[in-house]
This record gives C-alpha cells, sequence and structure tokens, in this order.
C-alpha cells in the first residue's frame, strides 16, 4: 500500500466501516463542470472518450449541491475569487478542491494585483495538478491521488484499545 498506509496505521484504527464509506467516496467522485480559463479545455478532453474519466467513477456535474469534487482550473482574479468561494461553500460535505494548471496553483505569468497568488487563498486545495495548461493523464493523476487520500481518511470515530486502558475511571 505504500507510503499513504503506513503513515495512517502508527496512530488511527481503522474500522470496516471505515473502508465500506471510503470505498463508495472514493468511487463516485462528482465534479463540478466550473472552468475559468484555457485548462478548462483539458479539463473537458479528460471527461472524454479517451481518456474517459467515468472508469474511475468520476461524472461531471452541473450543480455545486450534487458534486463534492471542485476543480479550479484556470487563472483567479479577484473578482471571481467570492463566486469560487460561494460554490464552495454550497458543496455538500466532505468536499474536495484540485488546483489545475500553473494560474490556480500560484497565479502563473499573472503576477498583479488582479489575479489571484494560488487558489489556496480562497479555499482549502486538496491536490495540485502542475501544468501549463497540464495534460488530461495529470488530471487524471490527480483523482488518483486524491483516491489515495480519501482512502486513507478515518470517518468514524473508533476508540483504539490502547487508549480506553488510560482513560481514567
Amino acid at each position: 500500500m505504500g507510503v499513504l498506509s503506513n503513515r495512517f496505521q502508527d496512530n488511527v484504527f481503522f474500522t470496516n466501516s471505515d473502508a465500506i464509506i471510503n470505498w463508495s467516496r472514493k468511487s463516485s467522485l462528482w465534479p463540478q463542470t466550473f472552468g475559468i480559463a484555457c485548462c478548462a479545455i483539458e479539463m473537458i478532453s479528460a471527461g472524454c472518450a479517451r481518456y474517459d474519466l467515468d472508469r474511475f467513477g468520476v461524472v461531471f456535474r452541473p450543480s455545486p449541491r450534487q458534486s463534492d469534487v471542485m476543480i479550479v482550473a484556470g487563472t483567479v482574479t479577484r473578482k471571481m475569487a467570492p463566486i469560487v468561494r460561494r460554490l464552495y461553500d454550497q458543496m455538500a460535505e466532505p468536499r474536495y478542491v484540485i488546483a489545475m494548471g500553473t494560474c490556480a496553483i500560484s497565479g502563473g505569468v499573472y503576477n498583479t494585483y488582479a489575479v489571484v497568488q494560488g487558489v489556496d487563498h480562497v479555499v482549502p486545495v486538496d491536490i495540485h495538478v502542475a501544468g501549463c495548461p497540464p495534460r488530461p493523464e495529470a488530471l487524471l493523476h490527480g483523482f488518483v491521488q486524491l483516491q489515495e487520500k480519501i482512502t486513507g481518511t478515518r470517518v468514524l470515530r473508533v476508540q483504539h484499545p490502547d487508549d480506553a486502558a488510560m482513560e481514567p475511571s
């Protein structure tokens, strides 16, 4: 399982319910159809037949209330930032954000007062997909990384047997 599972095995006690819930969450990621600039073309092509995100359970949704992943694909301006935040707030929990492209990650070549220098100033970002514009394969890899992150999260609070012995009675 690699580094991800070793990091979590020391501190977290997983149950079968955690595994089932995480499997269902990672197998049905529904991103918003939300593209701001040129990276949106690569995002759209990742959903087409050649790259086929559907095989990973990724189905693009038109509404933030129906989606659980926001792909910020392109340059976020200061005028657009409140709208990005509003759409993020309308998403149901748990929600994830993928910053796609150099402009979304760091503002790109647009080092001006009008461009947000990284969408992580507006919403918390889970996965960064680098490139200008990143290839559809890179977005596919970003979704695989997001699925690994979801697999490593603990959903239910279960007390570890060693922790129960340490509590005062």
